[in-house]
C-alpha cells in the first residue's frame, strides 16, 4: 500500500475516466452519474486493495464507535474541482460550473451527491463530500 492510500479520493485511474467521460456540455443527471461511477470506482478500489479508513480515537455521538477518517467519496463539487486540478477544465469554467452548481442545489434541495433528501441516520451521509 502506498503511503497516503488510505486517506486518498482520487486515484490515477479515477483521473483518467474523468478525463475520457468529461464534456463541457453535460446535463446534471449526466454531471451526477459520472460522479456516481467515480464514487463507485473509488470504493471498488478501495476494496480491491484492502484499504481500511483511519479510525481515531474519537468516538461517535450517536453510536459510541470510533470516528472513520479518509472514507469520504466523490461528491458533485469534489468532481467538479477536480475538473481543474488535474487540468481538465480551466479554472474560469470551473469556477461558473461551481456557482451553478450551488445554485441548481439549492433550487432542487438535492444533497452534495445529486441525491434527493431522506431522512437516514447521521453515517448514510457522514463521509459522502471528499
Amino acid at each position: 500500500m502506498a503511503f497516503g492510500d488510505r486517506q486518498r479520493t482520487w486515484f490515477p485511474e479515477m483521473i483518467e475516466f474523468l478525463r475520457a467521460d468529461w464534456r463541457p456540455e453535460m446535463s446534471w443527471a449526466e454531471i451526477i452519474a459520472l460522479r456516481d461511477q467515480l464514487d463507485d470506482m473509488l470504493k471498488g478500489i478501495r476494496k480491491s486493495r484492502n484499504l481500511q479508513p483511519v479510525t481515531t480515537l474519537a468516538l461517535c455521538p450517536c453510536c459510541n464507535e470510533p470516528l472513520v477518517q479518509g472514507a469520504g467519496g466523490v461528491s458533485v463539487r469534489a468532481t467538479i474541482l477536480a475538473l481543474n486540478r488535474f487540468g481538465i477544465a480551466p479554472a474560469n469554467v470551473v469556477k461558473v460550473l461551481e456557482k451553478t452548481w450551488t445554485k441548481h442545489r439549492r433550487e432542487t434541495e438535492i444533497d452534495l451527491n445529486g441525491k434527493p433528501p431522506h431522512s437516514g441516520a447521521m453515517h448514510s451521509t457522514a463521509g459522502g463530500g471528499a
